[in-house]
């Protein structure tokens, strides 16, 4: 029936037939457009990256206590797993770098302490906190606060835990936690186990 209006329908002017055919492209137009647009919107939004999640982590550490400053200069711990305090990964390692660096962002003074004497390739040092080291070491780095952190591993994230804390006490200053997608990179950092 379609057919057999189209074939015996006449437009009363060329000009008519002109404007409706324009009308049909600007139509398909939109519908691609309109198509085009959805196809966007369902793609999947990015995994956060380490790095971001990290620097929106001390953010929220130093927002939650604006006088985390004071507590400068701040050494930082490699973060451990939470299953065995005395055992890290590149992941934990990283992780702690991250942090580090973005507090020292946020205004917090942050001393470097890689060296043959620091916390970073001492035995047991994930048991830091729960001993008298802590005081030794603040001390030997003239440090007011030390970060530290834990990170464990679930199905589909690994959830990290930052903490800042005073050196004299072991008094947590300010905390921030962030979940990571346990993609192919993040099972690459976590592979490389081992110590200090």
């Amino acid at each position: 029936m379609l057919t057999t209006f189209f074939t015996t329908w006449r437009p009363r002017s060329t000009h008519f037939a002109t404007r409706v055919a324009t009308l049909a492209i600007v139509l398909l137009l939109l519908t691609g457009c309109s198509t085009l647009g959805n196809a966007n919107n369902t793609n999947a939004e990015p995994e956060p990256d380490l790095s971001a999640l990290a620097h929106a982590a001390a953010e929220q550490m130093m927002t939650s206590n604006p006088e985390l400053a004071r507590y400068s200069p701040m050494i930082a711990a490699t973060f451990v797993s939470i299953d065995n305090l005395s055992q890290s990964s590149t992941l934990g390692r990283i992780s702690s770098e991250l942090m580090a660096s973005a507090l020292a962002r946020q205004g917090m003074q942050v001393r470097e302490v890689k060296m043959r004497d620091s916390m970073f390739i001492e035995e047991n040092v994930g048991e830091l906190i729960l001993s008298r080291q802590v005081q030794r070491l603040s001390a030997q780095h003239n440090a007011r606060s030390i970060l530290m952190g834990t990170y464990a591993q679930g199905q589909d994230y690994v959830y990290v835990s930052a903490r800042v804390v005073r050196a004299g006490d072991a008094m947590v200053l300010g905390t921030a936690d962030f979940r990571l997608p346990l993609n192919n990179n993040t099972r690459s950092l976590l592979e490389s186990q081992g110590g200090w």
